[in-house]
């Protein structure tokens, strides 16, 4: 008996399963989406066609079709299909699999190795992969939701082709939704149910392009319909069945990092629509607030500098306002901080001078600081020269003494510009005069 006889899929699928699970397309013509890879002439489309698709990680959201199209390709291909998933699989069992593909690929016969979630692996256990992928003894497809830049080995992602699936749009999910409302063989065509005007749209706008959660949602709303006695399927029948939409959101991977950005960003561009926007989209997605605040405060430093100072002061008391009223009553706080950034003047003139003087400790190091700057308590220390020749810049005109600051080698050194933005504006000014009076100092002495 082959290990690989207890991975053979059922022929049919039966009435009792899920209703994504029984709709799930069988050819590529089914297949719904993904057109830029298995439309006509794409290449995915053709590397399957031709019968040698190879090695590939799937990337993409959830309910994009990884999963279907890694069957898809087996079933055309004629090849054994095996599933394994990351989560609930180790790679000790993947390992016998992968011994077995390769001794019935010496009798001719193809193995696609399916691994849903194979980002769940370290590096350590994805290098176990490489010498069957290298050797040709079966056909490794990944799925992941993490970008495989990260979370994939290098070695086996130059083995791979990365192939990147994109949310099914809202007029491809009602297609589907459709279909499986008048498929009587695998859908709900037996109920003879009908849908109202934009019942089927409410459903796809819930799902955020994944397939598999419109037609839960879809067979949700049906057995409510069911219970009711109903036959028509209306927007507020799915509101009662799906209660409240639930966002993509990874708070550990890149949609993470994608909407902090798109919120960083939209402040920097001064758009204050686009600002609260994706404000809105973390907290209701579930982000934490303080992680949230924590980058606002960041973005009136990095951001608006000294152009518009009171920014700092504004986003730590909506900071503060977070942390004493918590979700969603200090909500409003973080709003108003995001706006007010948004709105503000713009300047990273302090930003690019605490680069360039951190560029500068890292390559010059631990420049002496010079002796007149030097306090000097002791006698031995006013001996050495320490506090010699210090001008107390209170008892000079103008508060500015022509005195060097700057340790040896970085004299000519001018890290801060400010710009004509906002109080920066009067900065700029401000510098302009402490340079006069420094001229003035040097011509006096």
């Amino acid at each position: 008996m082959s290990l690989f006889d207890q991975f053979d899929p059922p022929a049919t699928v039966g009435r009792d399963a899920p209703l994504p699970e029984r709709m799930r397309p069988r050819t590529l013509d089914e297949f719904a989406g993904q057109a830029h890879l298995v439309g006509p002439g794409k290449p995915l489309r053709v590397a399957i066609e031709g019968g040698e698709p190879g090695s590939m990680i799937f990337w993409g959201p959830p309910g994009t079709g990884k999963t279907t199209l890694a069957k898809i390709i087996a079933k055309t291909t004629s090849a054994t299909f095996i599933e394994f998933s990351a989560v609930t699989s180790g790679i000790k069992e993947i390992k016998q699999v992968m011994v077995d593909a390769e001794r019935a690929a010496s009798h001719g016969l193809r193995t696609i190795l399916f691994v849903d979630e194979i980002h769940r692996f370290n590096k350590a256990q994805q290098d176990a992969f490489l010498p069957y992928v290298e050797r040709g003894a079966l056909r490794l497809i990944g799925a992941t939701t993490e970008n495989p830049s990260f979370e994939v080995n290098a070695a086996l992602l130059s083995r791979s082709r990365v192939y990147v699936l994109q949310s099914i749009s809202n007029d491809e999910i009602v297609t589907l939704l459709r279909t499986a409302l008048s498929d009587e063989e695998r859908g709900l065509g037996r109920l003879h149910l009908t849908a109202a005007e934009g019942a089927l749209e409410s459903i796809a706008s819930f799902a955020n392009g994944d397939a598999r959660y419109a037609l839960n949602a879809l067979e949700t709303s049906a057995h409510l319909l069911a219970g009711r006695g109903e036959t028509t399927l209306t927007q507020n029948t799915v509101q009662d069945a799906l209660q409240q939409r639930t966002l993509l959101y990874d708070k550990n991977g890149e949609q993470h990092y994608d909407l902090i950005s798109a919120l960083h960003k939209s402040v920097r561009n001064s758009d204050a629509d686009a600002s609260i926007y994706w404000l809105r989209r973390m907290l209701a997605a579930g982000e934490d607030p303080m992680y949230v605040a924590r980058r606002v405060v960041r973005m009136a430093v990095e951001d608006i500098g000294l152009a518009a100072p009171e920014a700092l002061n504004l986003t730590l008391s909506a900071q503060q306002a977070m942390h004493f009223l918590g979700s969603p009553e200090g909500d409003l706080a973080l709003a108003q901080a995001v706006v007010y950034l948004a709105l503000a003047p713009k300047s990273n003139a302090l930003y690019v001078a605490f680069n360039e003087a951190t560029a500068d400790v890292n390559a010059i190091g631990a420049q002496p600081v010079p002796l007149h700057l030097r306090n000097a308590p002791t006698r031995l220390m006013k001996d050495l020269g320490y506090a010699k020749d210090y001008q107390y810049a209170h008892d000079l005109p103008g508060k500015v003494a022509d005195m060097e600051c700057m340790p040896p080698g970085l004299e000519s050194r001018n890290y801060y510009q400010p710009t004509d933005q906002g109080r920066e504006r009067q900065l700029a000014q401000r510098m302009e005069e402490i340079a006069r009076a420094k001229e003035a100092a040097k011509r006096n002495a």
